[in-house]
C-alpha cells in the first residue's frame, strides 16, 4: 500500500509548481537559441532577441523608470553585438543581466529628470517583485495584496513614485537582491563595487522605500 500511495504521490509533486516548470522550459529555450545564434543563424538571433524582452524588461523598467525603453533597446542591441563573446550559452541570463543592469543605469544617470510617469508602464514583474518584498505590510491603504497589484493602476502609479525617489545605483541594488535573487557578494561583483556598498546601498534604499512608501 505504502508503494501504491508513494507512486501515486509522486506526479502531484512533480505539479506542485508548474510556474516553475514552465520557467525552467523558457530558459531552456533562451540557452538553445543563444547556442544556435552563435553558430550564425540569423533566425535563432531574431528569435532570441524577442525571446529575452520581458526578461530585460523585467531588469531595466524598475531602474530606467521613464527611460526603461531605450534601455531595453540598448540591452538588446549591446546583446546582439556580442554574442559572440559569450563562451557558454548557459551563463546566457546571468550575461544578459549584467548588460541590462548597466545600460538601465547608464541610461537613467544620462536621462535623469522629473518625467511624468505612466501608471500602466510600471505593471511589469520587476517592479512587482520589488513592491513584494520592500512594501509587505505596507499598502498605503489601497487594501490590495501585492499579487494583485498589477491590476491596480492607482497603486502601480504609487510604486513608480517610489522607485523615482531613488538614485540608479539603489534602485539597481533592489532589482538584483530582491528581484534576481542574487547575493550581496554576487551583486558587488555584477556592479563593480565593494560587498559593503552593496550593503549598504541595500540598507538605504530599503529604508528609502519603506519611509517614502508609508508616507
Amino acid at each position: 500500500m505504502s508503494d501504491e500511495r508513494t507512486a501515486d504521490q509522486t506526479p502531484s509533486a512533480a505539479r506542485a509548481d508548474p510556474g516553475a516548470d514552465r520557467h525552467a522550459e523558457t530558459r531552456a529555450r533562451g540557452i538553445e537559441l543563444a547556442g544556435q545564434a552563435r553558430r550564425g543563424d540569423t533566425i535563432a538571433m531574431n528569435d532570441l532577441l524577442d525571446h529575452l524582452i520581458p526578461y530585460v524588461a523585467s531588469i531595466c523598467n524598475p531602474i530606467a523608470l521613464s527611460s526603461r525603453q531605450d534601455a531595453v533597446q540598448e540591452t538588446l542591441v549591446a546583446v546582439f553585438r556580442a554574442l559572440r563573446s559569450l563562451d557558454r550559452p548557459d551563463a546566457l541570463y546571468a550575461w544578459v543581466r549584467s548588460i541590462a543592469v548597466r545600460e538601465a543605469v547608464r541610461i537613467a544617470r544620462r536621462d535623469a529628470r522629473d518625467i511624468p510617469v505612466e501608471p500602466a508602464d510600471f505593471t511589469a514583474s520587476g517592479t512587482t517583485a520589488v513592491t513584494a518584498e520592500l512594501g509587505s505590510g505596507h499598502s498605503r491603504g489601497h487594501g490590495h495584496d501585492h499579487g494583485t497589484s498589477s491590476h491596480d493602476p492607482h497603486l502601480a502609479a504609487d510604486i513608480a513614485d517610489v522607485l523615482a525617489r531613488l538614485s540608479p545605483e539603489h534602485r539597481a541594488v533592489l532589482v538584483l537582491r530582491d528581484v534576481e535573487g542574487l547575493d550581496e557578494r554576487e551583486a558587488a561583483a555584477l556592479l563593480g563595487v565593494p560587498e559593503g556598498t552593496v550593503k549598504s546601498r541595500l540598507h538605504r534604499a530599503r529604508a528609502g522605500f519603506r519611509r517614502m512608501w508609508t508616507r
